[in-house]
């Protein structure tokens, strides 16, 4: 081969070179934004501190009752998909810029884009997972009802009298004013 065409085959490969490189550096910029959405995503809470924009200035329904008794739950992740989506994808692009062939390039991008997606699912699923509290709750009428709650800065403890204000299909219980 003509020294001439290799200088231009060598070029292009370093453009090539490049072009990943830009590729890489952008797609992990990418993976770095889902990453934090995904993190601030888990900051949504089910404290009954926190009260929903949509819930504002609703009318709720109040019910007085007792707590039977309180027990620490833990609420499982989401898995909405994004972070094996994003884990996927990283680890595909990241595991095919190291082969030598590209038979080789393609599997070995295969691979460790499967096992980013799995990395990414419970990367996602861990993120997500909220301490909670399982209450047991006697209402004034007789009837008994069981709420899981996020933690909030009430500790309540069997015995207390407390509330349980439903709006909109969700419920929180809270201390009665005395």
């Amino acid at each position: 081969m003509p020294l001439r065409r290799r200088l231009a085959t060598h070029f292009e490969l370093y453009i090539l070179n490049k072009s990943m490189e830009k590729m890489m550096k952008r797609l992990m910029q990418v993976a770095s934004a889902v990453t934090l959405t995904l993190v601030l995503g888990a900051c949504a809470s089910s404290s009954p501190d926190v009260i929903q924009r949509g819930d504002a200035q609703r009318l709720s329904r109040v019910e007085d009752g007792v707590v039977l008794s309180v027990r620490a739950v833990t609420v499982d992740g989401s898995q909405s998909g994004i972070g094996a989506a994003v884990g996927g994808v990283t680890g595909a692009v990241a595991g095919a810029s190291r082969g030598g062939s590209s038979a080789e390039s393609n599997v070995i991008g295969l691979l460790v884009g499967v096992a980013g997606a799995a990395a990414g699912n419970t990367i996602e699923r861990m993120a997500t997972r909220e301490d909670a509290t399982e209450l047991l709750i006697q209402l004034k009428g007789g009837e008994r009802r069981a709420v899981v709650q996020g933690k909030g800065s009430e500790v309540l403890v069997p015995g207390d009298a407390v509330i349980l204000v439903t709006t909109g299909g969700k419920v929180r219980v809270t201390k009665a004013p005395k």
